[in-house]
């Protein structure tokens, strides 16, 4: 899809996107006789999660989750309107949320961008990527802040927000983010099933067995989201030893690693790269899916204590599951500086050929190199592409309010990736640098959708008739707004990098300026509605016309 000519692609998103909105609604329940569902719901909202599924946080509220009881129960609950002390207890029961948005910090996207930087600028970028990360935080805490104290994701949000028009557009570019995505993250894996298959299955066979597999994964869902993410938990450790040993294999250079991390250095020749590591930082399907994932702890948004509380406890744990993914991406990074940096290959190491030249680099030892690259790569693309199932459940259910069965969700949001991603597999296992220019137009499609998830997100923070006095002050909106201009210039110069070597053509460069003044005119619009600003133009434009 990303390959296709602009005009078509975008075309047929579009159309397949209405279409599957049809298709989605026709698949409602029936309306019972007094106008509620049938299933006794009286509440027609769509959630996140139902009450059943959540997690308790507070033991006196219902049995111990863990299994335990006692005494110590007391103390992880407040009858008294304040928040009790810190208790190890119970950050362990609101773990789970952040470790599954880090995921998306580590997808095969990420890991190729790591390797290529490392590849093409050693260590020098290291301190980008630790900023980068923290950035990153930033807007995580923001969507985890907004979940926490509305008790409503994004999505949802978005959908009260924002006139239909503006809704529905927000909703498609939300879903072309995640099917961009998600075709990255497929891909990801069925190279790491071809490397494991020692080329036996080829990369079709590994699209369909990554798409079968996932809802597998997702079925656990059926038992507690806490099963869920255990299955999460042990593929991030998958990912950390594998890259661990890789990097221990490599033996890289300590001093140099140190002072990449604290030493600022950017030159011209590694610019792209550097546009590269923070443009992977920000998933606009992220976003959605953290503001999501906080709300399947049971919090009384009534409370004010206990809203504060599960902030506190989600930023401690979002801080620590980022922490472990910049030390994972650091790994592969140092691991492609040790080994390419400087050599004729680093311009031309990709997903698809990084363990075949990891191998004849640096050998076998007690177990292959590839076969390491392998099995960490086969865990990165298996935990986000179920996470990226996750989020397209969330990102439809909440902009069309639709109250489906998880399957259901689950199995339309597949359908949207998995053809397209068949369609690659096939079109695009004829070369490596196939691949590498498939994932270029993957990137900047994703680029384009940054401001569609990060702007709605700061205005929705910043405005007290959402966030009450959870509303974040003018000092972090100073900043939330910096980041996000920071972030969406740089992904602009990766665009237009990108679109002054691939344009070609008055006629194309004509096609070009228009899709371009239109999408800046949406931005201008989602940045100034609700402003003194807008409505003054508005009240001009309306005068003009009387």
């Amino acid at each position: 899809m990303a390959a296709a000519p602009a005009g078509a692609g975008d075309g047929a998103t579009a159309a397949a996107a209405m279409a599957v909105e049809e298709e989605a609604r026709a698949l409602l329940p029936s309306p019972a006789p007094g106008g509620g569902y049938d299933d006794g719901d009286e509440d027609l909202e769509e959630r996140a999660y139902e009450a059943a599924e959540k997690v308790i946080v507070c033991i006196s509220d219902g049995p111990d989750p863990e299994g335990g009881g006692g005494d110590d129960d007391a103390a992880l609950c407040s009858s008294s309107g304040a928040a009790p002390p810190f208790s190890w207890r119970k950050l362990w029961l609101f773990t789970g949320p952040g470790f599954l948005m880090s995921i998306a910090f580590l997808d095969p996207g990420n890991l190729e961008g790591d390797l290529q930087a490392g590849a093409v600028a050693g260590d020098t970028l290291l301190w980008l990527l630790m900023w980068a990360t923290t950035m990153g935080l930033l807007v995580q805490l923001l969507a985890a802040r907004l979940g926490v104290a509305t008790g409503r994701h994004l999505a949802e949000l978005c959908r009260d927000e924002y006139p239909d028009w503006a809704r529905r557009a927000l909703w498609l570019m939300a879903e072309v983010a995640m099917v961009g995505a998600d075709i990255q993250e497929v891909i990801g894996s069925a190279i790491a099933i071809k490397i494991l298959s020692r080329g036996y299955l080829p990369l079709w066979a590994g699209v369909v067995i990554t798409a079968l597999d996932c809802f597998i994964f997702l079925s656990l869902e059926n038992y507690g989201v806490r099963k869920l993410e255990a299955v999460f938990a042990i593929l991030i450790a998958t990912m950390a030893i594998s890259f661990a040993w890789m990097f221990t294999d490599t033996k890289p250079n300590g001093k140099d690693l140190l002072i990449g991390i604290l030493v600022p250095k950017l030159s011209s020749r590694t610019i792209r790269q550097a546009v590269g590591v923070v443009g992977c930082v920000i998933m606009p399907h992220n976003v959605f899916l953290h503001s999501a994932l906080v709300q399947s702890r049971k919090i009384d948004q009534n409370k004010e204590y206990q809203v504060r509380e599960a902030l506190r406890y989600y930023s401690i744990e979002s801080t620590i599951a980022l922490a472990v993914s910049f030390m994972i991406n650091l790994f592969v990074t140092t691991v492609f500086a040790k080994g390419f940096y400087g050599s004729k290959e680093a311009g031309n190491i990709g997903l698809e050929n990084a363990g075949q030249y990891l191998q004849e680099k640096f050998g076998g030892g007690f177990f292959p190199i590839l076969y390491i690259w392998g099995i960490g790569l086969l865990a990165a693309g298996q935990s986000s592409t179920i996470t990226g199932t996750y989020a397209g459940q969330f990102i439809m259910g909440g902009f069309l309010n639709l109250r489906l069965k998880k399957w259901v969700r689950a199995l339309i949001t597949r359908s949207f990736a998995i053809v397209p991603t068949i369609v690659v597999a096939l079109f695009f296992d004829t070369s490596d640098s196939a691949l590498d220019v498939l994932n270029e137009w993957l990137n900047v499609l994703q680029s384009i959708q940054i401001p569609f998830a990060l702007i709605p997100l700061i205005t929705l923070v910043s405005k007290e008739q959402v966030m009450g006095v959870f509303k974040i002050g003018p000092n972090t909106q100073a900043v939330t707004w910096t980041v996000a201009t920071l972030l969406i210039t740089i992904n602009g110069y990766l665009l237009m990098d990108f679109f002054s070597s691939e344009i070609r053509g008055p006629l194309s460069g004509s096609l070009l300026c228009v899709a371009v003044l239109i999408y800046a005119s949406f931005v201008l619009y989602l940045i100034l509605r609700g402003t003194e600003l807008s409505e003054k133009i508005v009240k001009t434009i309306r005068n003009s016309f009387s």
